[in-house]
C-alpha cells in the first residue's frame, strides 16, 4: 500500500508559477510594470515566455497582496499609486513597528547590533542607490524587530513593507542624484541601530516612529510629483 511518503513527491526545483509571481513582483515594484498600466494574461505570459496557466496564478497571489486588480476577459491593471493606501499602510506600521522595536531592543545581542551597525553603514555609498539597498534594506529592518516578532507579525509586516515598496522606492529614487542624501540615508539607519543599543524601550520605539514618519513624508512627496499636484 502507498504511504503518504510514497505519494508525495520531493520538490526539486522552484515552480514556474513561482518563478512567474516572483519576477511579476519585482516588475511591479521596481516600477518596470508602472502603475495603472493595463496588461493581458497574452502580454504578460510573452514578456516571461511562459503559458497563460502561470501567470493567471501568479495574478491571484499578486492580486492578495494588492499589487494587481485583475479584470474580466484575461487582463490586469497593476494597482495605482494611492495617498489613502499610503496613509493606511503607514498607520498600520506606526501601530505595529515602534512596540516591537520596544521590546527586540533588549533582546538583541551585541554581535548582531554591530553586523546591523556596518550594514546601515554601507547604505550611505553614493554608488548605492535606493535600487540597490531595497533588499538589504527590508532585511535589516526585520533584523532589528525580528527577536521580539511573531510570525504573524513577520507575516503581517512583510506584506505592508511590499505594499508600501514601490511609494519608497519612487520617493527615495528620486533623491539618489543628491549626494547629501546618502549621508542622511546612511545616519538614519546609524541612529536606528544606536537607539536599539541604548536597550530602553521608549527610545527604541521613538526612533522607529521617526523613521517612519520620515519616509511616510518623502513617499508623499513623491506621489505628489508623479501625479502632478
Amino acid at each position: 500500500m502507498a504511504t503518504p511518503r510514497d505519494a508525495v513527491q520531493p520538490i526539486t526545483s522552484r515552480s514556474v508559477v513561482e518563478q512567474a509571481t516572483d519576477e511579476l513582483r519585482r516588475s511591479i515594484l521596481a516600477g518596470v510594470l508602472a502603475p495603472g498600466e493595463q496588461y493581458s494574461l497574452r502580454e504578460l505570459a510573452g514578456m516571461l515566455d511562459v503559458s497563460f496557466i502561470p501567470i493567471r496564478e501568479a495574478l491571484r497571489s499578486l492580486e492578495g497582496e494588492g499589487l494587481v486588480i485583475t479584470r474580466p476577459g484575461r487582463s490586469a491593471v497593476i494597482t495605482p499609486l494611492n495617498l489613502d493606501d499610503l496613509h493606511g499602510i503607514y498607520r498600520l506600521r506606526r501601530t505595529l513597528e515602534p512596540e516591537i522595536a520596544g521590546r527586540a531592543c533588549g533582546l538583541l545581542t551585541e554581535q548582531e547590533l554591530d553586523r546591523l551597525d556596518a550594514q546601515a553603514a554601507g547604505f550611505g555609498l553614493r554608488e548605492r542607490g535606493m535600487a540597490d539597498i531595497y533588499d538589504g534594506h527590508d532585511a535589516f529592518h526585520l533584523a532589528l524587530l525580528a527577536p521580539a516578532a511573531t510570525a504573524w507579525d513577520i507575516r503581517v509586516l512583510t506584506l505592508l513593507w511590499r505594499a508600501g515598496e514601490r511609494y519608497i522606492r519612487i520617493g527615495f529614487g528620486r533623491l539618489d542624484p543628491d549626494p547629501a542624501e546618502h549621508e542622511r540615508r546612511r545616519k538614519a539607519h546609524v541612529d536606528l541601530v544606536a537607539a536599539f543599543r541604548t536597550r530602553r524601550a521608549a527610545t527604541a520605539a521613538a526612533a522607529v516612529e521617526q523613521h517612519l514618519a520620515r519616509n511616510e513624508k518623502i513617499a508623499i512627496g513623491a506621489l505628489s510629483a508623479a501625479s502632478g499636484a
